[in-house]
């Protein structure tokens, strides 16, 4: 979910049509033509950072996978497909993206159990899963360090969190031009095609959230190890991976 799953409140026009910015209401809101708008903002690139998350699993046959904010379940998909006999939950907060993605499911005929529910109140017991994903949506967490507890406490020891976020543009010339698209290109085309208040939502959030470097000591701060930062596309976007621990 590009825009992402967080909390802000903004008084708008939009506001009564499609929720608070980050809201379930708000995602049932731009459902329609969602992918669609994702492929253009992201310049086509939000299926190849994809392929990278889904790459950095090496998973046993009967693993268990968890992805987090699914959205119209891309990230779903792409796991299933590549891991296609292991189970794959896909968990979201809003019933018309869940609807979308499990159309994607039928169509796929993918084995994927999708479920509404809340990240900061997982529906599992602990170390249910062997793998979590997250792609665009922690970034928005209305409650990040309670998540990632919550996150931490479904992973079994030894089991593995790939985070998949948008960046804060960085410093140079590739900062300036992220910067100008997120801040002017960014707002402007999700105002002529969805909700004006999801993409400034989203531009805001962005430009909010920590810098790689922070975002891995939160990681760390909550009992996992992070394994490797990754950015991807210039800074554009960055690939977390962590570990629970054994111990």
């Amino acid at each position: 979910m590009m825009p992402g799953e967080g909390s802000t409140e903004e008084s708008s026009g939009d506001y009564a049509q499609g929720g608070r910015p980050g809201s379930p209401d708000m995602f049932d809101g731009i459902v329609e033509g969602y992918d669609f708008l994702n492929r253009i903002l992201s310049l086509g690139m939000d299926q190849r950072w994809r392929r990278s998350t889904v790459q950095t699993l090496d998973l046993a046959p009967n693993a268990r996978v968890l992805d987090l904010a699914t959205g119209t379940g891309d990230l779903a998909l792409a796991l299933s497909n590549r891991h296609g006999a292991r189970t794959v939950v896909g968990l979201d907060p809003s019933p018309s993206m869940l609807a979308s993605a499990r159309r994607k499911q039928e169509k796929a005929k993918a084995r994927i159990l999708l479920i509404r529910g809340d990240a900061h109140m997982l529906p599992f017991s602990d170390g249910s899963f062997d793998a979590v994903t997250v792609a665009f949506g922690v970034r928005n967490f209305s409650q990040r360090a309670l998540a990632l507890h919550e996150i931490r406490r479904v992973l079994e020891p030894g089991g593995r969190l790939v985070v998949l976020e948008l960046s804060p543009p960085p410093k140079g010339l590739s900062g300036l031009l992220t910067r100008l698209w997120v801040r002017s290109a960014v707002p402007f085309i999700g105002a002529r095609f969805s909700s004006g208040v999801a993409y400034r939502y989203l531009e805001q959030s962005v430009c909010a959230f920590p810098r790689p470097a922070e975002f891995a000591e939160e990681l760390e701060s909550t009992g996992l190890t992070v394994l490797e930062i990754r950015q991807l596309t210039f800074g554009a976007c960055c690939l977390f991976v962590a570990e629970r621990s054994l111990g």
